[in-house]
């Protein structure tokens, strides 16, 4: 069936954060600077590691480079919408808006979700294989990394998308959330979405889960390692990781609660929905700029020559 002929909805209703007008003038100018300081964060490291050709060919930071672009990339889908709405009465979103929102929140997730375990397979080879580091990870290995990462993002959110697009919806159009996501979308359907609401638990929930696992125990596996040859090796290993481990922690932990797990309410889900957007895209800038010496350091290499070519003209 046709959706446009068979939906009597064409916009949804976002009930965001609060109804309380003083709460929602502070949320406006909190999101609004979490915002502007996720764009600029997140940007500095990829023009850092863009025009610093030590960073440049450097596996972990090329990796790192693309992670930062999937951040921004995935604060844009919700927080400007988001932070507009703290100042309208009415806030609505467009039916294929929302489909859109729902469609590159699930392709820039899957893709973060890939390339945080390709930054993985990248430490362990870095710290356990030394000696082959730099002919494993070479520039076609990790173009094709970042390539498989946008094409698992992309099966990912068509794996769903493909069957939620032609949902009939002519009833209910309050999204009990910030931004439009399946969980709750799915609900407002006029038809019968258990096996898709089961699709998008597996496909998206549980995929989340075990890649979750399977990165927590690929590090424990490299610190194994590392401790097994030396100790001191151990203590270098655990700074370097650390870091990885602190923004998987931060990426998959919304997901798994939003996506899987059962006893999660509106509230919950509300607050793991900011976490999501806001939070972790804020703190990975911070995580790894303020805490990686080889980062400030080519960011002040940056700052010299900029203000060398200012000099000379």
């Amino acid at each position: 069936m046709d959706m446009i002929n068979s939906s009597m909805v064409t916009d949804f209703v976002l009930l965001g954060l609060t109804n309380t007008w003083e709460l929602e003038i502070f949320f406006f100018f909190i999101f609004l600077l979490a915002y502007v300081a996720i764009m600029a964060g997140n940007l500095l490291i990829v023009v850092t590691v863009t025009f610093d050709s030590l960073l440049y060919s450097t596996p972990m930071y090329f990796l790192l480079g693309n992670l930062s672009f999937l951040d921004m990339s995935i604060s844009t889908i919700t927080t400007p919408k988001m932070v507009t709405d703290f100042l309208r009465e009415n806030k609505t979103i467009s039916l294929w808006g929302c489909m859109a929102q729902m469609f590159f929140l699930h392709l820039l997730g899957g893709g973060e979700m890939t390339l945080l375990i390709v930054m993985a397979v990248d430490r362990y080879i870095a710290i356990c294989k030394p000696l082959h580091y730099t002919s494993i990870m070479n520039r076609r290995v990790l173009v094709g990394s970042v390539l498989l990462s946008w094409a698992v993002g992309f099966v990912h959110t068509m794996s769903q998308m493909v069957f939620t697009i032609t949902l009939p919806f002519c009833g209910p159009n309050i999204v009990d959330d910030i931004f439009c996501d399946l969980p709750r979308v799915l609900k407002l359907a006029c038809t019968e979405t258990y096996v898709l609401e089961l699709l998008v638990t597996v496909d998206s929930g549980l995929l989340s889960f075990i890649c979750f696992i399977l990165l927590l125990i690929s590090y424990t596996v490299i610190l194994v390692s590392v401790r097994r040859r030396s100790s001191g090796g151990l203590s270098k290993a655990l700074s370097t990781l650390s870091a990885h481990i602190t923004v998987v922690t931060l990426f998959f932990g919304p997901i798994i609660f939003i996506y899987a797990w059962p006893f999660s309410g509106f509230s919950v889900d509300k607050f793991l929905s900011v976490f999501y957007s806001i939070i972790t895209p804020l703190l990975n800038p911070i995580i790894y700029t303020l805490r990686n010496q080889e980062m400030k350091a080519a960011i002040s290499r940056l700052r010299t020559k900029h203000i060398l070519r200012i000099n000379l003209y």
